[in-house]
């Protein structure tokens, strides 16, 4: 006779199973592996590994900015549509411009102190005959001119990130006009933005990849001799932000918010690894958004400040960069500034960062700065060839900023939930589903006390 063991019951298996990697150690992980495959392709002049090295970057690129035009627009849309569940909305929107016009200030601060004080272009050997014009270059007409589209159809084939700004905030403020009869069109848009998260997560999942591309790329292609060229304006950068990241952001949360700094970092983390990755403010947005709502910011103004944040509040690329940028190509150039021009650096950083519009890079902001000054547009090309390598504590900074400012408009309006904000605590990126929105199922209307 013959017995059998219900599966309910049955012994599991006994076996291997591999570990689960934390996906900061997959980004150390790319990081280590792309500079060993750039050493080897550039020292053994391999083509082939080169080009692929710039494939696979170029590519882990191109698919975050394939999602940043619907992004953009469909988080901003909704993000002001929201604000009809706040109280005192404007106040709260106010708030939130002068928040992120003081840091900026105190960013750019930070940057010509440091350019002021290290000279970063004095020997370095560059000329004027290193740098070429970029094809198109940013000024205060274009600037201006170039917030309201000709048409609807050219800022998403061109990804003119501003005007599509533009467009999402005009349609925004007409649904909240519109009341009632707009709420199947708000609903449509929330739908497609949590499709365009999930896709977005997908591509987030492959960034310890494009790292490999990315940092391998830019050693094979520059090279540590150019590199050293500019180890001076490198180390400012890097300076710049990691004071702006580690000493005023929690120097104003201390005594503005009166919250645990640490805290902060410990809650906002994924975002910031994933930042310094991907380089894209944007490509970082529904993570950023995530780690805002659990430090204790209410979801309503979440959605609002942090989409706001992406594509305007830009300290690493709009303020610290630009500053020091201006020094480094006016040094080279021989060209000597004044107090004036140190004024004009900071309004342009302060008024202008809204053309950085979250994408990788600040070329359009560097052009826009040098124009305003008169320095020649040649030196832009000078600082393309470490770019990369800048971007990402540039980034880092910025999507750091993009969430302190919410805490501390939150908590001086008294509407930080500081139980949430004491227990927050980091997730891994390799979790099913971070950037999934978790919202009570009656979300009651955010009151700002009057």
């Amino acid at each position: 006779m013959s017995t059998h063991t219900p599966a309910s019951t049955a012994q599991p298996r006994s076996g291997f199973r591999i570990p689960k990697v934390p996906f900061w150690a997959q980004i150390l992980a790319g990081l280590v592996l792309g500079v060993l495959l750039g050493w080897a392709a550039r020292t053994g002049d391999v083509a082939w590994l080169k080009d692929t090295l710039e494939q696979i970057g170029t590519i882990f690129v191109q698919l975050l900015k394939l999602a940043v035009a619907p992004l953009v627009f469909f988080a901003i849309l909704v993000s002001i549509t929201n604000l009809r569940n706040v109280n005192n909305a404007a106040r709260l929107a106010t708030r939130t411009l002068l928040w992120f016009f003081a840091t900026s200030l105190i960013a750019v601060a930070i940057g010509l102190t440091i350019g002021l004080i290290t000279n970063p272009g004095a020997g370095t050997g560059l000329t004027t005959k290193d740098g070429t014009a970029p094809e198109s270059s940013g000024s205060w007409i274009d600037f201006l001119t170039g917030i309201v589209p000709t048409d609807i159809i050219t800022p998403f084939t061109e990804l003119q990130v501003l005007q599509i700004v533009f467009m999402a905030a005009a349609l925004g403020v007409a649904a909240l006009k519109l009341g009632e009869k707009a709420q199947p069109v708000i609903a449509l848009s929330e739908t497609i933005l949590e499709l365009l998260q999930k896709a977005l997560w997908w591509v987030i999942r492959l960034a310890p990849i494009g790292t490999v591309g990315l940092i391998g790329f830019a050693i094979a292609d520059y090279g540590w001799n150019l590199i050293s060229k500019y180890a001076t304006f490198t180390a400012d950068v890097y300076i710049g932000c990691a004071l702006v990241l580690f000493g005023v952001y929690p120097l104003l949360l201390a005594t503005v918010a009166k919250v645990n700094p640490l805290q902060f970092f410990r809650g906002a983390w994924p975002a910031i690894q994933l930042a310094f990755v991907s380089r894209s403010s944007v490509g970082t947005m529904p993570v950023t958004k995530k780690v805002t709502e659990r430090l204790g910011v209410p979801q309503e103004y979440t959605s609002f400040a942090v989409p706001f944040g992406a594509t305007t509040k830009m300290d690493g690329c709009a303020a610290i960069y630009p500053a020091l940028a201006a020094i480094f190509i006016a040094e080279i150039f021989d060209v000597t500034l004044g107090l004036q021009d140190y004024i004009l650096i900071a309004f342009v950083s302060v008024i202008g960062s809204a053309a950085t519009a979250g994408l990788t890079g600040a070329t359009i902001m560097t052009t826009l700065t040098l124009s305003t000054l008169g320095l020649p547009l040649e030196g832009v090309g000078l600082l393309l060839a470490i770019d990369p390598i800048l971007d990402m504590i540039r980034t880092a900074t910025n999507v750091a900023g993009q969430a302190v400012v919410p805490v501390l408009v939150a908590a001086r309006e008294n509407i930080l939930d500081r139980e949430a904000y004491d227990n927050a605590t980091s997730f891994d990126l390799n979790d099913p589903d971070p950037t999934d929105p978790t919202p009570p199922a009656q979300s009651p209307a955010v009151t700002v006390p009057a």
